[in-house]
């Protein structure tokens, strides 16, 4: 079982890295773009990662939006696809 402390690592990773891709995951949870189900998966693969320090640094040493997560982000397909999908709602 993973302890709280982890999950809310890993959980502020998750949004962290939904925000440098120019992603609000609460308001996509509101809007019932993102489920709860969703949200819990994804911070639980994040804890999966071998590598939340490096996630961690690189997060703190952004200046502005990424377009892409790194490679060895467990969360980069559903990243993507909300990314897409947000684009494709601002059209």
């Amino acid at each position: 079982m993973t302890d709280p402390e982890q999950l809310k690592t890993h959980a502020a990773l998750f949004d962290r890295m939904g925000k440098a891709m120019g992603l609000d995951l609460e308001e996509e949870a509101v809007s019932g773009t993102l489920q709860f189900e969703e949200i819990a998966e994804a911070v639980l693969r994040c804890t999966r990662c071998a590598c939340p320090q490096v996630c961690d640094r690189k997060l703190a040493s952004l200046e502005g939006e990424i377009e892409r997560t790194p490679d060895y982000c467990r969360n980069a397909d559903l990243l993507a696809y909300l990314k897409e999908e947000h684009a494709v709602a601002a059209e």
